[in-house]
């Protein structure tokens, strides 16, 4: 009689933690290096970050595309996930494993940020995933979580689509002298961790995707009770658009405008993002 192989075992997100902090740990001082390079929009490329076949399973456990919601406009179209509980363990312990305190530690080591915190709500957090057509026009990311209590400092984004080019599109774009100068590209290979600073001057895309398969992405971010500048500020997700597309940027920055004024004045009364994780209050 034939055996049958038992899966293997699900990683928790205290071993997948481990894990990280051992590969963020060899490669602090180049981290450092790339930190405070001089770049407007701060950020770190770490390579390798788990072993090729966890990473694989991470991304071999995304839902199938119907089962997220899709954000589509002018603006952005992407599929995004936040209510980790409908979907395989794995992607769940994988996604805060980035939340474990020792994961932290070693990333204020390298980008010298005081004071982040995790959210464990997911807000804009989670797992993403854009397949052919997808994009992301030049933004700056809320300045705030979900209560306005903390400034966002942080992005992580993880990568696991195996095989993934920067010819197949869908790479991180970081517009250092604002959405009107050049990008610098940053592609989104598998098994790459991308640690980029959140702050009014990190302008950043997704080019559009042009590949066959599917960017997946698992992402957090990290908050701060302090404002990552002398002065406290505040604005919804602002979009542009790229040079040469005037009319499509004039309706971004009045609808950026309308979307912040909205915010300052009603807080999430009249509309509260869904993109969190509604947790069980018992």
């Amino acid at each position: 009689m034939k055996r049958s192989v038992p899966e293997p075992a699900t990683p928790d997100r205290t071993a997948f933690a481990a894990l990280i902090v051992e590969r963020l740990a060899q490669g602090t001082a180049d981290g450092r290096a790339q930190w405070h390079d001089g770049s407007v929009g701060r950020s770190v490329v770490i390579d390798d970050l788990l072993p090729a076949d966890l990473a694989e399973r991470i991304g071999a456990a995304f839902p199938a595309l119907d089962r997220m919601i899709l954000k589509s406009s002018i603006r952005e179209r992407k599929h995004v996930a936040a209510q980790m509980d409908h979907y395989d363990p794995i992607l769940e312990e994988a996604v805060f494993a980035f939340q474990d305190p020792r994961v932290l530690r070693e990333v204020a080591d390298i980008t010298n940020l005081e004071g982040m915190e995790p959210d464990s709500n997911l807000y804009a957090g989670g797992i993403s995933a854009m397949g052919q057509g997808a994009y992301l026009r030049p933004h700056l990311d809320n300045s705030h979580d979900a209560s306005r209590a903390r400034y966002r400092v942080l992005n992580l984004l993880y990568y696991v689509t195996p095989d993934w080019d920067e010819a197949d599109g869908g790479c991180l774009q970081l517009w250092d002298d604002g959405p009107k100068g050049p990008a610098r590209t940053i592609a989104s290979r598998f098994n790459r961790l991308v640690l980029m600073a959140t702050d009014r001057r990190s302008w950043h895309s997704v080019n559009e995707v042009v590949g066959s398969s599917v960017r997946r992405c698992v992402s957090n971010y990290y908050f701060s009770q302090q404002p990552p500048e002398a002065q406290p500020y505040f604005h919804a997700t602002s979009f542009r658009a790229e040079r040469g597309k005037g009319l499509a940027d004039l309706a971004m920055r009045f609808d950026n405008r309308l979307r912040t004024t909205v915010l300052k004045l009603t807080g999430d009364k009249l509309y509260r993002n869904p993109h969190r994780y509604e947790r069980d209050e018992d």
